[in-house]
């Protein structure tokens, strides 16, 4: 199991992988998303404001400022009762449904999961999901949505529209809710505290994802293996297994791949990048997460124990791999022959004996390998490095076998000594 101080990405970025970027939490934070689309809808609207007062020529042109102030002064003045608890004004008719989100009384409650709610509205909302019942689709691509506003937000995909602008970096988004999590990078605010570890997070969604780790939570299954996953979108990835889907393309050597996060990890194979570097040593590695294991070799820490034969480990990827040893699972079968492997790392590399496959290409001269270790090893005929220093004598190589076949001398030495 990951440690529970693992980091989870940022999930502030937009893409049309993800067609329903809004989609409601059906259950959760509905206080929240009714303001959030309040607030929209304010903005629309004072947007619509301003063009109305459009400048004709001769006129005095009226500062966005005080169209503005009109407009909101216009708006509150509908607004006539505020909420002795928090000081939001609403009508008469919305501040008493307001207040239950204070008094805790939820009077409506889903006959099919007990879920209650503070609003009518909201249970009605809630009801399609047992249902099923989407009413609201798209024209473009035909994907339909529960409520309306979910709709609208999809909608901007299509027409590119953005109106959300970061006024730090720039960079925009579909719905204010987005932009103000991805303010939170510029601030370096995490509002959001795991009560069992401490960890903090900039999204709520992230802080839920991240108690599963806690809770052992993995709501998420796939249907033909059983396998199941914390998240739908490792369970998205982990169904390119079976369908064999890989949709993203090295340009350099065509390599595919399930996900963008593995392409974009294979290119440093090709730009030599190594971004991460252990401040003990000077190694550098590829990935943050091979550096934190890395350090735990000088730290000493090893975690991780095998209940068979007491063998530690750094990482409970490494321990669940040798596992295997003890159990003879191979879960990973060659789609050309029979044989099957414990590593999946292992698969890959055997399958290229059967593809011809050779990704891996000298620098130095126009050799290609089917594995980056002996990529590696050829290139220090080119450098002429020689890491493999003999414990006996001053002799060096630049294979490991070739120090084995050397030392053997220095042991038949001290046999006729």
């Amino acid at each position: 199991m990951k440690s529970a101080k693992t980091e989870f990405i940022k999930e502030d970025s937009e893409n049309m992988s993800d067609p329903e970027p809004c989609r409601m939490k059906h259950t959760e934070d509905t206080e929240e998303r009714r303001d959030m689309i309040k607030e929209e809808e304010e903005s629309e609207e004072l947007s619509e404001v301003e063009e109305k007062h459009h400048v004709k020529p001769g006129e005095k042109p009226l500062s966005r400022s005080k169209t503005k102030k009109t407009f909101l002064k216009k708006r509150r003045a509908k607004k006539s009762t505020t909420c002795t608890q928090c000081g939001k004004s609403f009508t008469a008719k919305y501040l008493e449904r307001h207040m239950k989100t204070h008094t805790g009384e939820k009077p409506f409650t889903c006959d099919q999961c007990g879920k209650s709610f503070t609003i009518k509205y909201d249970l009605k909302i809630h009801m399609r999901i047992h249902t099923g019942e989407r009413p609201f689709t798209c024209t473009q691509c035909g994907k339909s949505f529960t409520i309306k506003y979910d709709l609208k937000v999809h909608m901007r995909i299509h027409t590119g529209d953005r109106p959300f602008t970061c006024d730090q970096c720039g960079k925009s988004f579909t719905t204010k809710q987005r932009l103000e999590r991805h303010m939170r990078i510029h601030t370096g605010e995490k509002p959001y505290a795991c009560r069992q570890c401490g960890n903090n997070f900039i999204a709520k969604q992230s802080l839920k994802i991240h108690m599963r780790i806690h809770t052992g939570e993995k709501p998420f299954t796939c249907d033909q293996c059983g396998k199941s996953f914390t998240t739908k979108r490792n369970l998205d990835v982990h169904m390119s297994v079976h369908t064999g889907e890989k949709p993203f393309t090295c340009d350099q050597c065509g390599k595919k791949f399930n996900r963008a996060s593995s392409l974009k990890i294979h290119l440093t194979v090709h730009t030599k990048q190594k971004p991460y570097s252990c401040s003990v040593c000077g190694k550098s590695f590829l990935q943050l997460a091979n550096l934190k294991a890395h350090q735990k070799i000088h730290t000493g820490v090893r975690e991780f124990v095998c209940f068979e034969c007491e063998k530690t480990f750094t990482t409970g990827s490494e321990l669940k791999k040798h596992q295997r040893i003890h159990t003879g699972e191979k879960p990973y079968k060659c789609s050309h022959c029979d044989k099957k492997f414990s590593r999946s790392s292992s698969l890959k590399t055997h399958e290229r004996v059967h593809t011809g496959e050779k990704p891996y290409k000298c620098s130095h001269c126009d050799k290609r390998f089917n594995r980056s270790t002996n990529l590696k090893t050829h290139e220090r005929i080119h450098t002429g490095e020689k890491p493999y220093k003999c414990s006996h004598c001053d002799m060096r190589f630049n294979r490991s076998e070739h120090l084995k076949t050397h030392e053997r001398i220095h042991s038949r030495e001290k046999l006729h000594t």
